[in-house]
């Protein structure tokens, strides 16, 4: 009894979703890329632009990845995403920027660090080029009017950053870690104070199971003046319930003063193929209850936004929704590896998933 008196005490702290500001939205990295390669999407048969859809259906928030100098595509560099900030910022949607400090993907797996940094092995000099990176990217985004209102420093930094590819599973050297990551986020703290848009800085996690102890050891380790607690929820990649997600997103909301985002998800439509690539969920990114078809998606994306509002979390923000697959190649083939996990089918009609973002009252 007791233990369910704390649990009502606690619940009544949080307050309701009506009562904080939520974000919802994409992470649209891929768009610019989408629209060179002739991707059409139609909401209810009207051919529109993917960033009004996404506003449309109640999309607040767009996310976009950013790769260091040493990213040898178009796509994810500066350039790219200055033109991206301005589509949002004209559709009426904030900006969360997601530095990797990777010239290409870096997720929970691996941080391979730039190949432009890759001599520098005194932590001290490291951790002043990540943040002399940080500074110069947000002043050169702040002085054409492109500061974004949330900063990501690091992508789903389980491991430690900076890092090689035979460096997963092996013990985080804390002290060099948190020296990287305080460099960040002190320079995304300097940034702000000579912008009009002060950007709160986001630490992101992938699977919510790994969350708590990797946040227990950041703190140790003196990592504590960031504001969002960001996570990933995939079913293949996560042994955690959508119930289960929901109840670390409580824990974490009373450990922490900070938010907390689900900043990226994904759920498969469909298990067909629209090109010959390969795709990332298959069955195994299946979770009981949740079928691959588009109520399936639908409820799954319902489901996880209810288990982030009712237990004190902030938003949620899907991932690549806007990957369909077209005649351009990719690191893994020609068309997409997602194409069954977007938010559109393979004729490009928006799905009923789009509607997670629509809040109560909207």
């Amino acid at each position: 009894m007791r233990a369910i008196g704390l649990f009502l005490i606690l619940s009544s702290l949080a307050a309701p979703a009506a009562a904080r500001e939520v974000y919802f939205g994409g992470d649209l990295s891929f768009a610019n890329e989408m629209n060179d390669c002739g991707a059409v999407y139609r909401d209810n048969g009207t051919p529109k632009d993917v960033y009004a859809i996404f506003k449309d259906h109640g999309a607040n928030l767009v996310r976009l990845r950013l790769w260091t100098e040493g990213n040898e595509g178009k796509y994810s560099n500066l350039a790219d995403v200055e033109k991206s900030i301005r589509r949002a910022k004209a559709a009426g949607m904030k900006v969360l920027l997601d530095l990797h400090y990777s010239d290409s993907w870096a997720d929970g797996d691996k941080q391979i660090i730039p190949r432009a940094w890759a001599g520098i092995s005194d932590r001290t000099a490291l951790a002043q080029t990540v943040y002399r990176y940080t500074l110069d990217t947000l002043t050169a985004l702040d002085r054409e009017g492109l500061m974004p209102e949330m900063v990501q420093v690091g992508n789903e930094i389980n491991q430690e950053m900076l890092g090689q590819a035979d460096w997963k599973g092996r013990p985080i050297d804390w002290e060099r870690n948190a020296a990287i990551i305080n460099a960040g986020i002190r320079a995304v703290r300097e940034a702000g104070a000579k912008s009009q848009v002060k950007p709160r800085i986001m630490l992101h996690i992938a699977q919510p199971e790994n969350v708590e102890p990797w946040f227990a050891a950041a703190t140790k380790a003196g990592v504590t003046d960031f504001d969002i607690i960001g996570i990933s929820y995939y079913g293949k990649w996560s042994k955690y319930s959508v119930a289960n997600l929901g109840t670390e997103i409580f824990r974490l909301t009373h450990l922490y003063k900070q938010d907390v985002m689900v900043v990226e998800t994904g759920y498969p439509w469909t298990l067909a193929w629209h090109d010959s690539t390969p795709n990332v969920l298959g069955e195994d990114g299946l979770i009981r209850g949740y079928p691959a078809t588009r109520e399936g998606q639908r409820k799954f994306l319902l489901d996880v936004t209810a288990a982030v509002l009712d237990n004190g979390g902030d938003g949620v923000v899907y991932w690549a929704p806007d990957w369909v697959s077209t005649d351009c190649k990719t690191p893994w083939g020609r068309g997409s590896s997602w194409e069954n996990a977007t938010l559109f089918d393979f004729d490009g009609e928006a799905l009923p998933g789009l509607d997670f973002m629509k809040q109560p009252g909207k």
